[in-house]
């Protein structure tokens, strides 16, 4: 979840978050509007990663792998890399940021290369150190297809461009979070039930700041939704400790069947 301030050099104005959206032909949440995303590698979870990522003697092995796939699959999806040269505590500008896009951006996205062999030859740290855990969803039962997933917040770096990869996703925007869920209350986004509720939190964020503060302050708890039904309704529930407002939702007439 890349987020930034709506207004460029004002930090207390109410953030926008980048977002994009599914391609009709992927049968997970096409056409759905979702944050960049995807699976995780082997090459994640490489011991050889944690010299090279920011903040690693304080991150478990274990959660590690999943702040550096969040790292490569936003760079091969979006072109944002949150990283580093060695040494220095910036991350990495857009005029520095074209080359490595050039050289291996499309051979992660092809498997071609691993983002072992990217931090190593561009000698780069991964700024995990930058990213806040935010949430962590197991798909319901009922689901088809289910799905583990590990969210993280981050700020995304001010001079890079954020753009939709063409394949996995056919468009991109940075949104408020709010509008989002309003526009798919009018029918003109599709949201899924995680993305739905993650925005939520972060309209409660308000800014960059903000969201990130919550976030770091807030306790991690695994949310698997269920169904209840009621008077006839099905309504899709998650835990009461996990930090959200609204711990049911009525659900369409199909869905989940």
């Amino acid at each position: 979840m890349l987020v930034r301030p709506s207004v460029p050099g004002e930090p207390n104005s109410t953030l926008e978050v980048f977002m994009v959206v599914r391609h009709q032909a992927i049968d997970s949440f096409s056409g759905a509007l979702v944050f960049p995303g995807g699976k995780l590698e082997d090459a994640d979870g490489d011991a050889r990663l944690r010299e090279r990522c920011g903040g690693a003697d304080k991150i478990a092995a274990e959660e590690l792998k999943f702040r550096v796939a969040g790292v490569r699959e936003a760079f091969e999806e979006c072109g944002i890399l949150l990283a580093r040269k060695r040494g220095e505590r910036a991350v990495i500008a857009a005029a520095d940021l074209k080359g490595i896009e050039d050289r291996w951006r499309t051979k992660l996205a092809k498997d071609e290369a691993s983002i072992v062999d990217l931090v190593e030859a561009e000698d780069l740290e991964l700024a995990t150190d930058l990213m806040v855990p935010y949430a962590h969803w197991i798909t319901p039962t009922f689901a088809p297809k289910r799905f583990d997933t590990w969210f993280f917040l981050a700020e995304a770096p001010e001079d890079q461009i954020a753009l939709h990869d063409g394949s996995e996703s056919v468009d991109s925007v940075w949104i408020g979070a709010q509008a989002a869920i309003d526009e798919a209350a009018a029918g003109k986004r599709t949201l899924v039930h995680a993305t739905f509720k993650n925005l939520e939190l972060l309209v409660d964020g308000k800014t960059v700041a903000g969201a990130i503060a919550a976030a770091s302050a807030r306790k991690i708890v695994t949310v698997q939704p269920w169904v209840e039904t009621r008077d006839g309704k099905r309504y899709i529930h998650i835990p009461p400790d996990a930090g959200y407002r609204n711990l049911f939702r009525e659900m369409p007439p199909t869905a989940g069947r």
